[in-house]
């Protein structure tokens, strides 16, 4: 599991991720008894991706190794293998789940594309959800006629954290019927870029200490990765870099 999250506020979009990759092993202990144990692989695996050349940002969740290859090494091969001079934020997306829904159509993969498309003298935003199992490709900023761009935030994967925070809450009442109570608003079209940057690490890393302390699987963990993307530029705001032993003395 994973959690990614997309804040796409006036200003620009921020995308933010975790870096933990769980899996399950399973086997026969030396007696014949089968096992199936949940445990963590890596607390160093790219989840956010930039392509450079489009400026969009690409970010997965769900199953991440796919026949048995890290998802960064499928990312790099669809752009190598898949995209064009003139491919842009409006058809990567279709192009991407296509292409991994034609080699695992059945993994509980999806994934967040986002990134700006120049139309007239006006940079429009574009975020999109897909999933390949379902094979769903939604546009998650698409508004209304006399607002044609939506701003807001969109989050996949282990997300029972922050909707326990943000979304309604059903309660009983004293008739016994339950009652939904509302949280306050968040007004996404009057937040910052540097608060969409702070609000991303905080749904990240409020999960991962939340589940911390929890009886439930440490399935979201390791650095938070920021990727933010305007209609000038595309650039890390935090990132994991590879490193080596450190000594002293």
């Amino acid at each position: 599991m994973s959690l990614v999250i997309a804040v796409y506020v006036p200003e620009g979009i921020v995308m933010a991720s975790d870096s933990r990759q769980s899996i399950t092993a399973e086997g026969k202990n030396p007696d014949g008894n089968e096992f199936k144990i949940e445990t963590i692989n890596s607390d160093n695996v790219a989840k956010t991706f930039l392509l450079e050349k489009q400026k969009v940002g690409i970010s997965n969740f769900g199953a991440d190794l796919l026949g048995g290859t890290p998802m960064a090494s499928h990312i790099k091969k669809f752009v190598q293998e898949e995209l064009s001079e003139g491919d842009d934020i409006t058809t990567i997306p279709k192009k991407l789940l296509r292409y991994f829904r034609e080699s695992f159509s059945n993994a509980d993969t999806g994934f967040h594309i986002v990134g700006y498309k120049k139309e007239g003298k006006t940079s429009t935003p574009y975020v999109y959800y897909c999933h390949i199992q379902k094979g769903e490709l939604i546009r998650r900023n698409e508004g209304k006629m006399d607002n044609p761009i939506a701003y807001g935030a969109t989050w996949s994967g282990q997300i029972d954290v922050l909707q326990g925070i943000l979304q309604p809450t059903l309660i009983a009442g004293p008739d016994g019927k339950q009652a939904s109570i509302n949280k306050p608003p968040i007004i996404w079209d009057a937040m910052s870029l540097q608060d969409a940057i702070d609000f991303s690490i905080y749904a990240i890393r409020t999960t991962i200490d939340t589940i911390r302390f929890q009886a439930r699987s440490k399935n979201v963990g390791g650095q938070v990765d920021v990727l933010v993307i305007t209609p000038d530029e595309a650039r890390w705001i935090q990132k994991k870099d590879l490193k080596g032993e450190n000594k002293l003395g």
